[in-house]
């Protein structure tokens, strides 16, 4: 069975992989807008996994109403939470027997209701699957730990390719750099160097 899996490169998203791809033939899918070539950073971690990997061209007006509601809101989850449900959506429409996300249990964002999981699965016939969903992050940063390489740091100096990463992009465009400290809160990203050694 296949499985698209939205990666962003980060330890999420790629330890979901790990964990998917003793049952489906997963294929690593980041979604973009085509606003940076913050893409290849995933591609580089899924080279270093040995997976296939793919993007999804999404509509750049979801990134436009994302921005529009982050400005509104001044924070940017709910702007975040939409671009993830379009793209599982659109990653639905490419043909694999499942869809999936590297979400975890304690996730705020993004997160996918089991109602947006059911509605997602009836409208395109499909599996959702969210393998980490029943683990903590500290569950999950021991299993990385143990398994994965892996940079972190701030958002703006480790490189990734999640929806953040053009989202900040487009809004820096339209409102100025200093709108990306008023609307984003400062944490820390992670990207996938490689795989420990077993």
């Amino acid at each position: 069975m296949d499985c698209g899996l939205l990666y962003s490169g980060g330890k999420d998203s790629t330890l979901a992989a790990l964990v998917l791809e003793r049952f489906y033939d997963v294929t690593l899918v980041t979604a973009r807008f085509g606003l940076t070539e913050d893409w290849r950073h995933a591609e580089e971690s899924a080279d270093r996994l040995g997976l296939p990997f793919e993007t999804l061209d999404l509509d750049p007006a979801i990134a436009e109403t994302a921005v529009d509601r982050m400005v509104e809101d001044g924070y940017p989850r709910h702007g975040i939470q939409a671009v993830h449900r379009a793209a599982l959506s659109a990653l639905a429409e490419e043909g694999f027997d499942a869809v999936a996300d590297g979400t975890r249990r304690d996730d705020r964002v993004p997160s996918i209701s089991r109602a947006q999981a059911q509605s997602l699965e009836d409208r395109h016939e499909v599996d959702y699957l969210a393998p980490l969903s029943g683990f903590g992050r500290r569950a999950v940063d021991r299993l990385v730990e143990s398994t994965l390489t892996v940079e972190v740091g701030p958002s703006e100096e480790i490189d990734r390719a999640d929806y953040e990463a053009e989202l900040r992009a487009l809004l820096a465009q339209r409102e100025g750099e200093e709108a990306i400290a008023e609307v984003f809160p400062a944490h820390d990203q992670t990207t996938v160097t490689g795989r420990r050694d077993r």
